[in-house]
């Protein structure tokens, strides 16, 4: 059985209109022959929200008595029973009231979506468990009850329903929300223009990363791999040099020209393992970037500007911040170096080379802890340069010995029973100290 669609009208405050939009689209469906009942729909008292329901079917609902005080709640399994198409169920994040089979209303949602049910759901901005500490720090009120986001990010359709704070302490003012006595308790507090503008961003932010969301699933299931510039983002790339500050800092600047803009910081490590960074360096650099509202990433690659664009084009990313080259004029002229060959490759990603003070003085790379101390690091360098000219010595004073023989004795003393040993005319054996060479 196909599991039902989820469709989640998204609302940044009370009274904008979520209930009247999911009941408009239950009639739409109804009149293309779709099977449409309500489990629940929450009026509070509002003539027009109770107007627009019309002749839609509606499933009795369940009284529960809780405390010597009675409710009525969605009846789940009459809804389940019923079996329709689609089931319009009102405000997601709604408390049950002790003695349901959910203490969620969106546990009861998954239960319809398991059974092939599709709804239709309402949910403010406040009752996001993300940004339910944001909104109690604006408004001066803690929103108790809460909806996961994964809840509503799993939506197959979440549709914004904006109003501008102007337009909706109009709808206040003229009674359309709340009853007279309400109004203007409510209209100097939670229904202050400030809060309510607080509440739009968030709201609208909100959904634009679940479009950012759907875009690159899109993109994924596409192949798309060129950059669509639907949003700013900044990547910044990072080598673990004390020029990374300077980087991090004009990018946020780049980014901050943009409403909503990304910055990414990212530090391409070598593959092979070998350290060419400092870590303190990228640990402090790190702080920085997400210190200014950055996020940042690591990742492996033997090349650097492939892994660079590689990364960027991962991420969409439109503009991508390098800094000028720490090398010598006389490396420089034998390779073009990290910025230049990236900005030739980059396509339609803005390259920004941004010059520094280490720039031109030559590449100096941190001091990181050696995997070998410098006493044994001298000795191979020795035994490199004179172990060679040495065995070439002995093995000419050897006159029995002739290439074809060393290349043998060398590289399988096993293959004979009879291989000389060190020149000692003894014949060689398992048992030898070492082979002859």
């Amino acid at each position: 059985m196909p599991r039902g669609e989820l469709r989640i009208y998204l609302g940044a405050a009370p009274g904008v209109g979520k209930t009247y939009a999911m009941l408009e689209e239950a009639h739409r469906r109804a009149e293309r022959g779709t099977d449409v009942v309500i489990g629940f729909v929450e009026t509070h008292g509002r003539e027009h929200t109770a107007a627009m329901i019309g002749d839609l079917e509606l499933v009795p609902r369940r009284a529960i008595t809780y405390r010597a005080a009675e409710f009525t709640e969605m009846d789940l399994d009459a809804v389940l029973a019923r079996r329709p198409e689609v089931a319009v169920v009102d405000e997601l994040a709604h408390t049950n009231v002790p003695g349901s089979r959910n203490d969620k209303r969106w546990q009861d949602v998954q239960e319809l979506l398991d059974a092939g049910i599709s709804v239709l759901s309402t949910v403010n901005v406040q009752h996001l468990e993300s940004v339910n500490d944001v909104v109690a720090q604006i408004t001066g009120t803690t929103q108790r009850e809460t909806v996961p986001d994964e809840i509503v990010r799993a939506a197959e359709q979440v549709e914004l329903v904006d109003m501008t704070p102007e337009a909706l302490r109009r709808r206040m003012a003229h009674g359309n929300i709340y009853r007279p006595d309400k109004i203007d308790a409510a209209l100097g507090n939670y229904f202050r223009v400030g809060n309510l503008t607080a509440l739009r961003e968030l709201a609208l932010l909100w959904l634009a990363d679940k479009v950012d969301e759907q875009l690159d699933a899109y993109r994924a299931q596409q192949g798309i791999s060129e950059t669509w510039e639907a949003r700013e983002r900044v990547v910044v790339a990072l080598t673990g040099g004390p020029e990374g500050e300077t980087l991090i800092r004009r990018a946020a600047r780049i980014a901050a020209r943009s409403k909503g803009a990304d910055l990414l910081a990212v530090h391409v490590a070598r593959s092979d393992g070998l350290a060419g960074a400092d870590p303190a360096q990228l640990a402090r650099q790190r702080v920085l970037a997400e210190s200014l509202g950055g996020t940042y990433h690591q990742v492996l690659g033997t090349d650097v500007p492939a892994a660079l664009l590689d990364f960027a084009r991962g991420v969409n990313a439109t503009q991508l911040v390098l800094g000028a080259s720490r090398r010598g004029r006389l490396a420089q002229m034998f390779s073009r170096g990290v910025g230049v060959t990236t900005t030739a490759l980059s396509g339609a990603i803005d390259v920004h080379l941004v010059t520094h003070p280490e720039a031109g003085r030559g590449r100096r790379t941190a001091a990181v802890p050696a995997a070998l101390s410098r006493r044994r690091r001298l000795l191979g360098f020795a035994l490199a340069g004179l172990g060679m000219p040495l065995l070439t010595l002995l093995l000419w004073a050897l006159p029995d010995l002739t290439l074809t023989n060393d290349i043998l004795c060398c590289s399988s003393p096993g293959s004979s029973a009879w291989r000389w040993w060190a020149g000692c005319g003894r014949p060689w054996s398992p048992r030898s100290a070492a082979p002859c060479c």
